[in-house]
């Protein structure tokens, strides 16, 4: 038999990567979470010193050891994505609920950059984005939406063409006496005041709706110069009559749910084509300016 025959993958994948360079290279990594755009930016910048490397024919082999290195230190970044109030990505790998490799995978739909020189020729550097609706797609695995529930006495209500939350103030936190800004995450759910469940990831339809379950937008994208007063993106996703809801307060042991008023609520339930639209993921969020990034950073 190989020897390699009983290794895990990694183990043995490893050893190969450690076979292209002698000396270990130094690997910094800086980025962010744009949830506006649903995109992870990193930026790999390799240490040409550190890995023995010089100019010009060491280029070539540092953007093997970025492409080698590439998904293992993207890692540590997507399992500390939120999927949720309560969940991480590496919440799901110990539960069973996502595969070990999962991060990898993820990281493998990445649409690499061109590789770029400091300007003292000390480090080359790749800029990538990932596309977090790949990973959110990947996470719904019903097929089927779930019922939403219908209230026993509705109310009058308008027809709307999408529903616009907005959240980007402080705001109270359900059972605690503290206040909180609403922080982002691929399923958040809403609520009402009652504490009734409005909306969450069930309730999406796979095959009608889109990747995400909501769209998240800053205050200046709902309060446009147009007929709408909303941006052209936001605009495409809730059309041009759509229920605007303020938050009044926020739920989770990490601050990702907004509540709304019961009022609001049964507006939506109350009426099918309402209701359709949480089944089509037509739902948008507004958070403060500096909530829609989260920065992340790894020494070399």
């Amino acid at each position: 038999m190989n020897r390699f025959g009983r290794m895990p993958v990694l183990l043995v994948l490893t050893c190969l990567a450690g076979s292209l360079y002698a000396q270990t290279p130094r690997i910094a990594v800086t980025g962010a979470i744009e949830w506006k755009k649903m995109e992870m930016r990193v930026s790999l910048a390799l240490d040409l010193a550190s890995a023995g490397l010089r100019l010009p024919t060491g280029r070539a082999q540092a953007e093997e050891i970025i492409a080698v290195e590439f998904a293992s230190l993207l890692r540590p970044y997507i399992l500390a994505i939120p999927v949720d109030s309560s969940t991480t990505v590496e919440d799901l790998i110990r539960l069973g609920s996502f595969s070990f490799l999962g991060p990898e995978n993820i990281a493998g739909t990445a649409k690499r950059g061109y590789a770029t020189l400091a300007p003292d020729f000390s480090s080359l550097s790749s800029a990538s984005t990932l596309d977090l609706s790949i990973l959110s797609s990947r996470l719904i695995l019903h097929s089927r939406p779930m019922e939403i529930r219908r209230v026993l006495s509705p109310v009058p209500a308008a027809s709307y063409s999408g529903i616009i939350i907005i959240a980007s103030g402080e705001l109270p936190v359900h059972g605690r006496r503290t206040g909180a800004f609403v922080t982002p995450c691929l399923f958040p759910k809403v609520w009402d005041t009652d504490m009734n469940l409005v909306y969450e990831r069930n309730i999406l339809d796979p095959a009608g709706a889109g990747k995400t379950l909501v769209r998240y937008a800053a205050e200046e994208d709902i309060f446009r110069d147009t007929p709408s007063g909303l941006s052209p993106e936001i605009s495409a996703l809730v059309g041009s009559n759509p229920l605007r809801i303020i938050a009044r307060g926020v739920f989770g042991i990490r601050p990702t749910d907004p509540i709304i008023d019961r009022e609001d609520a049964l507006a939506i339930l109350s009426l099918e084509n309402n209701r359709r639209l949480l089944r089509e993921g037509k739902v948008v969020i507004v958070l403060s300016d500096g909530a829609l990034e989260t920065r992340f950073e790894g020494a070399p």
